[in-house]
């Protein structure tokens, strides 16, 4: 590793706070926890479109844009529901990206839809084909499909010696104010914000840190390496939250319910081809918090987003009117937050 590449491999991702939704006092905890630990993930089937506000001719390295680019076929290889496509216009991506000088960081997973059109969602702030850039890469690309710091996960059992962590933050590579260093390192995400229970040393989403920094556990007073790739959880939670899609979905014909025995953070996909041109209204029935997004299919790889709602947290079910022309083919996405009470929620459109 040259000097420089051991300089970046001292500079740490600085995730933007991400949005969390407020929840009535009332939810009970098992419907918290579910919509809280999957808010933020993408529908799966979902085509991520990214591009690049300052490219090659910006005076960014061409090798700086590919790695980028090899970092999503990285992700999109492992075999999940999402899928990456580069696009020119940024004002049509989801994920926008730039190459300042101010750290590297991404928004984390659907957060990236509410910054503005013409603003980045994700940062490269060093030489993204060196080793440790092109961990960064697959890092903040791990961010902006849902997943957070590892180290801050509630089941690590970290104890810092805080005041080793803010001084050496504020020190050179990093120079981060303490709320920055709070935010990222010091604070724990909640336990209704997290799957599974064990924390994974060897996550792409794990900081490396030096000695000196961490109390507890013992074994890592040393420090932690940084890791370098995917770990097996990494690929084994990504596969969980967006498996790969069936090759084909149920039909959802008009006046018929469909029913969404669905556990939390599952999905239905239904195909939706109308006999007749006109309005039609979609919505589901029963005690179930959802996410549910109409697509209309342009084509075989580009699915275009027509409407959606979010009933979660909310006592009532989830209900848009969509336009839909005689002949072509819709995609309707439902994915489950919680189910609660005796009744079997379920879908429908008439």
């Amino acid at each position: 590793m040259t000097a420089q590449q051991e300089k970046d491999a001292q500079r740490y991702c600085a995730q933007p706070p991400q949005r969390i939704p407020v929840l009535p006092s009332s939810l009970s905890r098992p419907r918290t926890r579910a919509i809280l630990a999957n808010h933020a993930k993408w529908l799966n089937g979902t085509q991520l479109r990214y591009s690049f506000l300052d490219g090659a001719g910006d005076g960014v390295a061409k090798a700086w844009l590919t790695e980028v680019h090899n970092g999503f076929e990285e992700w999109e290889s492992l075999g999940i529901g999402l899928k990456f496509r580069p696009e020119d216009n940024p004002e049509e991506s989801e994920i926008r990206i730039t190459f300042a000088d101010d750290g590297s960081w991404s928004y984390v997973g659907t957060d990236c839809l509410g910054i503005g059109s013409s603003e980045a969602t994700m940062n490269f702030g060093w030489d993204p084909t060196s080793p440790y850039g092109k961990a960064t890469v697959r890092h903040e690309i791990g961010h902006s499909i849902g997943f957070c710091h590892e180290h801050q996960n509630p089941f690590a059992g970290i104890e810092w010696y805080v005041d080793k962590v803010y001084e050496y933050m504020a020190g050179p590579p990093n120079f981060w104010p303490a709320e920055t260093t709070y935010h990222n390192i010091i604070r724990k995400l909640s336990t209704d914000q997290v799957s599974g229970s064990q924390w994974d040393v060897l996550s792409i989403m794990e900081y490396g840190f030096v000695s000196g920094l961490i109390k507890r556990p013992e074994e890592y007073r040393a420090g932690i390496s940084s890791p370098l790739q995917l770990s097996d959880h990494d690929k084994e939670y990504v596969r969980t939250w967006y498996p790969p899609l069936a090759p084909h979905m149920e039909e959802l014909k008009p006046f018929q319910s469909s029913v969404l025995d669905l556990a939390s953070g599952e999905q239905a996909d239904y195909e939706v081809i109308p006999e007749m041109s006109q309005k039609y209204q979609f919505s589901t029935f029963g005690n179930a918090d959802v996410k549910m997004v109409l697509f209309e299919q342009v084509g075989e790889e580009n699915p275009r987003y027509i409407t959606g709602e979010d009933d979660s947290g909310e006592d009532r079910n989830g209900r848009f009117e969509a336009k839909l022309f005689k002949g072509r083919r819709y995609i309707l996405r439902v994915r489950m937050y919680s189910t609660w009470g005796s009744a079997n929620a379920s879908v429908m459109y008439w």
